[in-house]
């Protein structure tokens, strides 16, 4: 590749520059880590006081099996492996007990009913996904797909958003190992572009668009991993620099679907390339967030799958009032950067 290209995401309507001319190699982008500032986490065991009671708590039995319950008021559990409790400073909230739900009149306004929950990791606070015991991953995706379930079935959730800030400079404000979870009354404009597109593909080609990508990515110069379940890519049209999708080989439309052997195979997944990238990059800021199915409907042609957005870059006025991203990393770089520190990260 020897100058500029225009490249359009596989379903969006969004177009990203890759700067070849403006290049830089993934290794550019380690930066020195700011020591840590001393304090007191609120998720930190003996803690569990400061946050709300938890509505998920996994314990480790006595016949060493996990048992899950929650706290309640008066009952803060100790010894904890995962806990998940209600957001203090929540974006969406549950309604009140007893009230029915209305939408207003106003079509630019309505009230932000939902949920917004912390996912605790971990009591050990720097467990992280990059370097964390794949039995504690494990445990992760389980509670996080505990939580999916139940919070899918209210009647005014239309859609779950399971994410995670990784670092200050990703939004995440405190540092022990956590991720969020968000239900909204609506399904997020980015996943109804993303589900109208697949349908489009679906009746065109009669066949799965993300099956197809993912078919041909594992032969692409941007293949990075694979396991018996997921395969690990760079996106075509990568907006941020190092950015990598994981896509479960099964054809499904939800997480939901998965079962033990497959959520071992993805906190395998998470292990490997979010260790590899950390490895890489000295343990960079991310976001990542899961893409699923807002309804049963649309699964014979919507592919559940999660993106991950290493915060390297700062968009400017450019990108922000275009629309237009600049990435001066080429996928096919990131690829091979990633694929090579992914082999190490095998050695766990």
């Amino acid at each position: 590749m020897n100058a500029n290209e225009m490249r359009k995401d596989y379903l969006l309507e969004r177009w990203v520059v890759i700067a070849t001319e403006r290049k830089k190699r993934p290794t550019d982008f380690a930066k020195e880590q700011a020591p840590a500032k001393p304090g007191t986490c609120p998720f930190d065991p003996g803690n569990e006081s400061k946050t709300p009671a938890a509505q998920l708590v996994y314990l480790r039995s006595k016949s060493n099996r996990i048992k899950k319950t929650k706290d309640n008021e008066t009952l803060r559990h100790k010894d904890w492996l995962i806990r998940c409790f209600p957001n203090l400073f929540p974006a969406f909230s549950p309604p009140e007990i007893g009230k029915k739900v209305k939408m207003r009149e106003d079509p630019f306004l309505f009230d932000a009913v939902g949920a917004h929950e912390v996912v605790v990791e971990s009591p050990c606070h720097d467990e992280h996904p990059g370097v964390a015991r794949i039995s504690q991953l494990t445990l992760v995706v389980e509670a996080c797909m505990d939580r999916l379930a139940t919070l899918s079935a209210k009647p005014y959730v239309k859609y779950v958003s399971i994410f995670r800030n990784h670092g200050l400079e990703a939004g995440a404000s405190l540092s022990h190992a956590h991720s969020q979870i968000i239900a909204t009354p609506f399904v997020p404009q980015t996943l109804k572009e993303e589900v109208n597109a697949s349908r489009k593909l679906w009746k065109q080609n009669h066949k799965c668009a993300l099956c197809d990508i993912l078919e041909r990515e594992m032969k692409s110069p941007r293949f990075i991993w694979e396991n018996d379940g997921f395969g690990v890519f760079a996106p075509w049209a990568s907006v941020n620099p190092l950015e990598f999708w994981i896509l479960p080989k099964k054809h499904q439309a939800s997480p939901l679907e998965m079962k033990k052997k497959a959520r071992e195979d993805l906190a395998e997944t998470l292990r490997v390339c979010l260790g590899g990238l950390s490895t890489l990059l000295n343990d960079p800021p991310y976001n990542y967030g899961f893409h699923i199915a807002p309804s049963a409907d649309v699964a014979e042609y919507y592919h559940w799958h999660i993106e991950v957005y290493p915060k390297l870059a700062i968009w400017a006025g450019f990108e922000k009032s275009t629309g237009i991203y600049i990435n001066t990393v080429p996928p096919e770089d990131a690829a091979a950067s990633l694929k090579e520190a992914t082999k190490k990260e095998q050695k766990y």
